[in-house]
C-alpha cells in the first residue's frame, strides 16, 4: 500500500473513537497531526538494552520439548522472513509474531545462533522503521491491527511486509511487491528454487546454486517488474538472504554446506524445523555473501520507467562502501520517516538508534546523531 492510501486509512481510524492503534504500530512517515492522536493512546516502554553474545556457542537441539512445532492460529502474524517465522512458531519468539527487539536477538541467537553484532544491526533497522519504537514492539509480518466495530479499510500497520523500507524485491520465495502479494511462499518461485538446487547443486542448495538463483532473481524482476527497485539497503539484504539458509537452515552437526530441499521447504512454507534439529556450531552471520555477489556482479539500481530499463544509481551503497550503507540508513530513511521529532518520541529514536550502531561498533564507521546527542 503506497504512502497516501495507508496515511487515507490513518486518518479515518480518527474518525472512529473504539478503534485503537496497535502496540506494534509503526510511527515512521506519520504526520505531526497523526503523531498527536496517536501518541496519548500508547503505553511507553523503556526499550531493553540488546542481549549480548552468547556463553555457548555450539551446536545443540533447538526443536526440543520446550519448543515444539505448532501451527500457525488464526489471529498469528507471519511475514516474508523464514527464519522468523519458524523460531515464531517454535516458541523462540511468541507465537503470536509481536516481539521486542530484544526477543528477537534473543532469539536468532538461541535458534540459530546468529552472530550477536549482525543480529542487532539488522533487528534494530527493520525496528526504527518497521516496529513501534514506543512501545518496543515489533510486528514480524504485518496485520491490520484496527479493531472496533466498523473498522476503516484494512492496511498494514508497520511490521516488517511494509515495503521499500526494509522488505524488498527480488526474494528467493515471495514475490515482488508490485504483484500483490511480498510477504506469503510463493509455489513458482520455490519451483524455481529447486529448479536450480537440480542444475548446479545436484539435488541440494548451496553456494554455487545461491549465486545463479540470486542472478535469476534480479533479471526477472527487471523484466518483469516497472517499480523493481535494488538499492541499498535491499542490495545488501537480498545477498545475504540468499546466505542465510546455507548458514542457519543446515544442521549444525552437519558440514557440508548443503541444504536438502525438503528441510528447506519445511522452513520456507512451513515455517517448520526439521526433527531433531540443531542449530549452527558456532555463531553465524553473511559467510559467503562475497561469491554470491561475485558469481554475476551488478550495481545497485532500479528500472525507470518501465520493465527491462534497469538504471545503475550511484548514490547507492555498494560492498565497496558498507559505512555509507549506515550514513544513508539514518540520515535519510530513518530522518526521512522521523523529520522533526520532539519529546518522547526523540529519546527513543536516539537510544534504538545507538542500539542500531553498537551491532557495527567495530566496522570502522563513525557514529552519526541526525537529532543530536
Amino acid at each position: 500500500m503506497r504512502g497516501a492510501a495507508r496515511f487515507a486509512v490513518l486518518i479515518a481510524l480518527f474518525t472512529h473513537a473504539a478503534i485503537a492503534f496497535p502496540a506494534y504500530g509503526s510511527l515512521a512517515g506519520l504526520t505531526r497531526e497523526q503523531l498527536d492522536e496517536i501518541l496519548p493512546t500508547l503505553e511507553i516502554r523503556e526499550p531493553g538494552k540488546p542481549p549480548g553474545p552468547l556463553k555457548d556457542t555450539s551446536a545443540k537441539l533447538v526443536n526440543d520439548k520446550a519448543h515444539p512445532w505448532k501451527p500457525v492460529a488464526p489471529a498469528d502474524i507471519r511475514g516474508p522472513c523464514p527464519g522468523l517465522n519458524t523460531l515464531a512458531s517454535h516458541g523462540w519468539l511468541p507465537r503470536n509474531g509481536i516481539a521486542s527487539p530484544s526477543e528477537i536477538i534473543t532469539a536468532v541467537q538461541e535458534g540459530f545462533n546468529m552472530d550477536n553484532g549482525l543480529a542487532i544491526f539488522v533487528t534494530y533497522a527493520a525496528h526504527l522503521v518497521d516496529g513501534n519504537i514506543l512501545t518496543d514492539k515489533l510486528s514480524i509480518g504485518g496485520k491490520t491491527g484496527l479493531t472496533g466495530p466498523n473498522p476503516p479499510a484494512p492496511a498494514i500497520v508497520g511490521g516488517l511486509n511494509t515495503h521499500a523500507v526494509f522488505e524488498g524485491d527480488t526474494s528467493m520465495t515471495r514475490g515482488d511487491f508490485f504483484f500483490g502479494n511480498n510477504h506469503d511462499f510463493n509455489e513458482t518461485l520455490f519451483d524455481e528454487f529447486v529448479d536450480f538446487s537440480n542444475r548446479f547443486g545436484a539435488g541440494k542448495y548451496n553456494l554455487t546454486v545461491a549465486g545463479e538463483f540470486r542472478w535469476q532473481r534480479i533479471q526477472d524482476s527487471i523484466a518483469t517488474n516497472p517499480e523493481f527497485s535494488f538499492v541499498s539497503p535491499r542490495f545488501f539484504t537480498a545477498y545475504a538472504e540468499s546466505t542465510f539458509p546455507i548458514n542457519f537452515f543446515i544442521d549444525g552437526r552437519q558440514t557440508d554446506g548443503q541444504l536438502d530441499l525438503t528441510v528447506a521447504r519445511g522452513f520456507f512454507q512451513n515455517s517448520r524445523m526439521p526433527d531433531d534439529f540443531h542449530r549452527a556450531n558456532g555463531t553465524r552471520g553473511t559467510e559467503g555473501i562475497d561469491l554470491v555477489a561475485e558469481a554475476h556482479p551488478i550495481e545497485p539500481g532500479s528500472n525507470v520507467g518501465g520493465v527491462n530499463n534497469y538504471v545503475v544509481d550511484p548514490t547507492s551503497a555498494d560492498f565497496s562502501t558498507f559505512c555509507l550503507l549506515y550514513e544513508n540508513f539514518v540520515n535519510k530513511t530513518v530522518k526521512g520517516l522521523y523529520p522533526n521529532p520532539t519529546g518522547a518520541l526523540r529519546k527513543a529514536l536516539n537510544t534504538n538508534l545507538g542500539f542500531f550502531f553498537s551491532g557495527i561498533s567495530d566496522s570502522g564507521c563513525t557514529q552519526v546523531f541526525p537529532y543530536g546527542k
